[in-house]
């Protein structure tokens, strides 16, 4: 349940102080340059002393790998890297499943919404609360990775040192393209974000895993359908993965392969011959951020293991 309105007494020690109309036009700029802005809603972007609420993982990412973790008064639950991040900071629950008074009740004076974060009564609620809020656009592509951490820079004031992360991360895009084009035929890959009652709950066309898929190589063999949805035991078999992905980390996910490839959905595909079920960290595998080259170097490996897939270079400090 979420609350239908704030009391007056919240929205009076939540109304908005005079801020500088910079920050926007910097966000607007930064996120242009890259391939989309940041969408902006209240003042401008928070400054040093201010307090940070996010709802998007790899927010929170990108604003550790800023150097920023002390301005972030609370994060969602799916702001697992770094790990301490959770352990450190108020937890405001799961990015899709906010409440609004949760989240003002920590105090803040920005806060930064990943594309899909909602519910979107909860998102109306905090907009009318005053607090200036950062929208993020979540890119799934190189260009929209860059654009991401640009857009999260330019909101908490810094735009310089986000365009060197966005240009370290860039540069590992083309090394990628290069180890991609190395390698043997490709080879067919199902993402599967959830089994409920044996039944596959599956990531298509336009989802970060079909997105991280084709940066690792990979053939999506769920392309015939948008987005995250349910796959039928027929689809499955007629798709013929040579390989299954899923997420770890969760109780829901750590399915294993006796148990997967037992299911009839799945033991007659090719991936079942030798029981090729990978499972990886899910904001790893589908953040889009600073570690995405990394993460789909693994994947590339985990899909072709006979292939030697070398290193990525580190990302210069």
């Amino acid at each position: 349940m979420f609350p239908e309105r704030l009391s007056k007494r919240a929205r009076y020690r939540l109304r908005p102080s005079r801020r500088s109309l910079l920050g926007a036009g910097l966000a607007v700029f930064a996120g242009a340059s890259f391939g989309g802005p940041a969408n902006w809603s209240g003042p401008a972007f928070a400054q040093a002393g201010d307090r940070i609420v996010v709802a998007g993982g790899v927010i929170t990412e990108v604003l550790y790998a800023l150097g920023l973790q002390e301005r972030i008064a609370g994060v969602d639950s799916t702001s697992q890297f770094p790990p301490k991040a959770l352990q450190d900071k108020p937890n405001i629950g799961y990015v899709r499943a906010l409440s609004a008074e949760g989240v003002l009740s920590l105090n803040p004076s920005l806060i930064m919404l990943i594309d899909g974060a909602g519910p979107p009564d909860a998102v109306a609620l905090l907009a009318e609360s005053g607090v200036a809020i950062a929208r993020i656009a979540d890119g799934m592509t190189p260009e929209g990775v860059a654009a991401k951490i640009v857009a999260i820079g330019a909101a908490v004031g810094a735009t310089e040192p986000a365009a060197r992360l966005a240009a370290q991360t860039t540069a590992r895009f083309p090394e990628l393209a290069a180890l991609r084009a190395g390698l043997p035929p490709q080879k067919r890959v199902l993402f599967v974000l959830s089994l409920q009652n044996g039944r596959a709950l599956v990531g298509g066309r336009n989802s970060s895993a079909d997105a991280i898929i084709g940066l690792a190589g990979g053939i999506n063999v769920a392309g015939a359908i948008e987005g995250y949805k349910p796959m039928t035991d027929e689809a499955i078999l007629a798709a013929a993965p040579d390989m299954v992905l899923m997420m770890r980390n969760s109780s829901a996910h750590n399915t294993t392969p006796d148990e997967l490839f037992a299911l009839p959905a799945f033991s007659r595909t090719p991936a079942a011959a030798t029981k090729r079920l990978v499972h990886m960290d899910g904001l790893y595998l589908l953040g889009f951020g600073p570690r995405t080259p990394f993460a789909a170097r693994d994947l590339m490996a985990a899909i072709y293991p006979q292939a030697a897939i070398p290193a990525l270079p580190a990302s210069a400090p």
